[in-house]
């Protein structure tokens, strides 16, 4: 038998109403049956927001059956990319109470792998501009300080790569970036890296969804979100990652500050409203590249993304509209476009007839394997040919790496689809002391350099600025020089 429900019922349905008792009153029952409002009280009981408790409060008064069942008999799955869905009340949803429960597995999980060390090494949290990702972070960051757990917390909006980084460099065995990256405005996400500053794999992620389901319950501090604040176990670690993020990156990814400083070119920039512009200033700084001409009306952070249907500079022309505009009033041929939390890269350039070509990831991708190639082999000749000189793409990306290591003399590995294999296969490949230097993914995903094993929009734009500054003292476009690599 199921439970009553009408709408003048309070919070939880009571087990007490009948049908009877409801046609008495005029009313129309409905029925819920008992697993669902298990999940009612449930919900109603561990989660402590005030927005998302009078959302499911308002579908019980409402009858809204179908909705209550959607959002608290499903949940979110939790895959080798963590967690990505819309906000809003459930287990189904983005939300403080289904943070707080993914974060309890995943620590449960580290203990298991760690044990006193993970008390020792820590875990680096950091977050985007979406609505919510700071509140998700704090979170997210009083789990893991309620167990004794340090926490490098980031205090303000970063790149997504700066959370892999910061795993290498302090030898934390976990990451966690808050981040929907190019999805619409209602979304958020939880993407997790592993101890090797590289995305997790299986059979981590089936791992951390078994430790999730056995710890459900918030523990007593997990909803203490001032803890970080007064916690002697956090750090802000943004000032130093900053500070070596930009020394490493150089030092592996900079060639030519000379023609850099030089240069007349002018590179306009867009963050698409997300996090990018004050770190592509900040590595163009570093480069001794000109500063960039920003896309005024994107350039600052709006997690509710106002002039753009889809965050996503994939989209192309539609997402590049402005980027255009901007660029053609500035006298500006090249345009550079992160995605809102900066880890993927768009180009395209002014071609001779004034109209506008964007570049598709398979381009840039060979684009950005020519100029790694180039410069590691002016510094290490003796590297050519030979078999510790390694790039990656994934299976679904074009095929010219290949035809380009078999010419140069490098050796080229083709992964699954997603960064997560092009990670860790370099980290395995770092370990035998092979030298990668370039991964790609066709969906404008670069990892340029291993300063970063994962795809980082904010380094490969400095290296892409720097690559179209040398090809013009060659008298080459990047659409010429293009062409000039298909012909080879």
């Amino acid at each position: 038998p199921g439970i009553q429900v009408n709408a003048s019922m309070s919070d939880v349905p009571p087990k007490s109403k009948n049908k009877r008792m409801d046609q008495e009153n005029g009313m129309e029952p409905v029925e819920i049956d008992r697993d669902l409002s298990d999940k009612i009280q449930e919900w109603l009981e561990w989660d402590k927001n005030k927005t998302t408790r009078a959302h499911i409060n308002q579908l019980v008064k409402a009858k809204d059956v179908e909705s209550l069942r959607d959002c608290l008999l499903t949940r979110m799955s939790f895959g080798t990319a963590g967690l990505r869905a819309a906000m809003g009340a459930g287990y189904s949803k983005m939300n403080d109470l289904t943070v707080i429960q993914t974060t309890q597995g995943f620590c449960r999980y580290l203990e298991s792998c760690f044990h006193e060390s993970i008390r020792e090494r820590g875990v680096v949290i950091g977050h985007d501009a979406r609505h919510h990702s700071q509140r998700f972070a704090a979170l997210a960051a009083a789990v893991f300080l309620s167990q004794d757990i340090p926490v490098y917390l980031f205090a303000d909006i970063v790149p997504t790569p700066y959370v892999p980084f910061g795993v290498l460099h302090y030898g934390a065995v976990a990451g966690i970036m808050i981040t929907a990256s190019h999805n619409p405005k209602e979304d958020n996400g939880y993407k997790v890296y592993w101890e090797n500053g590289a995305q997790i794999i299986r059979p981590h992620d089936s791992n951390i969804s078994e430790n999730i389901l056995r710890n459900l319950e918030p523990w007593p501090q997990s909803w203490d979100d001032s803890l970080p604040e007064r916690s002697r176990l956090t750090q802000n670690p943004l000032d130093e990652v900053n500070k070596e993020y930009h020394k490493s990156v150089a030092a592996k990814c900079c060639f030519s500050r000379d023609l850099n400083r030089d240069t007349k070119m002018k590179f306009t920039y867009t963050a698409m409203h997300g996090v990018g512009y004050k770190f592509i200033q900040m590595i163009f700084r570093e480069f001794e590249i000109p500063e960039v001409v920003p896309v005024k009306e994107q350039v600052d952070p709006d997690p509710d993304f106002p002039t753009v249907r889809f965050p996503n500079p994939e989209e192309g022309k539609s997402a590049l509209d402005l980027s255009f505009k901007t660029a053609d009033r500035n006298n500006s041929t090249v345009i550079l476009a992160n995605d809102p939390d900066a880890d993927r890269l768009a180009v395209a350039e002014k071609q001779e007839s004034g109209q506008w070509r964007v570049f598709t990831g398979n381009e840039i991708g060979s684009l950005l394997a020519w100029w790694a190639f180039y410069n590691h082999k002016g510094r290490h000749p003796e590297h050519f040919p030979g078999d510790d000189v390694y790039m990656l793409a994934s299976t679904v990306s074009s095929k010219m790496i290949g035809s380009m290591a078999r010419m140069e003399g490098f050796k080229f590995v083709e992964t699954l689809t997603g960064f997560k294999w092009m990670g860790n296969q370099t980290r395995d490949l770092q370990a035998q002391g092979r030298t990668v230097l370039f991964a790609f993914e066709e969906a404008i995903g670069f990892m340029f350099g291993t300063s970063v094993l994962d795809k980082d929009g904010v380094s490969a734009a400095a290296a892409m600025a720097e690559l179209a500054i040398y090809l013009t003292t060659l008298g080459f476009t990047l659409t010429s020089y293009l062409d000039q690599l298909y012909l080879r």
